[in-house]
């Protein structure tokens, strides 16, 4: 799996682009360089672990302004200090959960990822090799928990759900997975994960 998740990773949609507008009608596509989007990036960790590759999630705390309580990938703003995608979804995973960049084999990058509240995501996919300790910012991450890829990338696992949203209905992907609800731009990007390393 590793080497065809590092084939295919290169190859993108000749966009480039996807979000939340594949599953709601209603939103609209934007151009990249949209002042009204603000740029963010995650890293998809894809943890190596023997009993095969795992994905690295975190829960948000529930005290939030945005997004509280919500699986999401470890990440945040691009800050005008870092040099990158890359950069930012590195930085921002180690100030979350503790895993700093020498664990980290990045690969690649999927999609740009458009959501519905504004924001223009990348994310970084890379390769994490075990030993590290998390060390939580208790103020962001409520939870760090792991989920095998192979659930991940399954297409039984891909459920699209509906849900009325300020006073109207959205619809979205979702993986759930024991007690954790995985949907919205997580599973919209994993949904891109799997397009691309299913070809």
């Amino acid at each position: 799996m590793r080497n065809l998740i590092i084939e295919k990773i290169g190859q993108s949609h000749p966009s480039g682009i996807t979000g939340d507008f594949v599953t709601d009608p209603i939103l609209k596509p934007v151009s990249v360089e949209a002042e009204r989007l603000r740029s963010a990036a995650v890293l998809v960790p894809l943890v190596e672990r023997k009993e095969g590759l795992t994905v690295l999630f975190t829960k948000r705390t529930d005290h939030l302004h945005q997004h509280a309580g919500q699986i999401s990938f470890p990440g945040g703003r691009v800050e005008d200090h870092d040099a990158d995608a890359v950069a930012t979804a590195l930085r921002e995973t180690e100030e979350e959960v503790g895993l700093g960049p020498s664990y980290v084999d990045v690969v690649g990058q999927l999609d740009q990822y458009q959501t519905g509240t504004g924001f223009s995501i990348t994310p970084v996919v890379g390769f994490v090799r075990p030993g590290f300790t998390l060390r939580l910012d208790e103020f962001e991450v409520a939870e760090a928990f792991e989920v095998p890829l192979d659930f991940l990338m399954n297409p039984d696992n891909h459920q699209r759900h509906k849900k009325v949203w300020k006073g109207r209905e959205r619809q979205y992907y979702a993986m759930p997975f024991k007690k954790y609800y995985i949907w919205g731009a997580t599973a919209g990007m994993l949904i891109n994960l799997y397009e691309r390393i299913r070809g």
